[in-house]
């Protein structure tokens, strides 16, 4: 891979601050840089792979409603009722 030059401008006073944590940190401003950047990029790339998933996700479940695969509501109520109960149990014997 090879390297570019990325020039961009910035306060004064920023940039003396930075350099000098940078320096107190055994860094370069530059690898600095170099590392939020990447750290970034890597960031977002990871953010947008969450949100085609999670759009996916919720397309599944659309398309499982629109094609009547639904559970009542009474079983969802009741479902969660009984893991409710059996938190509360296993809170009351942790005492």
């Amino acid at each position: 891979m090879g390297e570019t030059t990325f020039t961009f401008r910035v306060d004064e006073s920023i940039k003396t601050a930075f350099v000098t944590v940078a320096k107190s940190n055994d860094r370069t401003a530059a690898q600095l840089l170099r590392d939020f950047m990447r750290e970034y990029v890597q960031r977002q790339q990871r953010d947008a792979a969450y949100d085609a998933w999670f759009r996916g996700q919720v397309q599944a479940g659309i398309d499982s409603a629109n094609a009547g695969r639904l559970v009542p509501a009474n079983k969802v109520e009741a479902k969660f009722a009984a893991r409710r109960s059996a938190t509360r149990d296993q809170l009351e014997t942790s005492e």
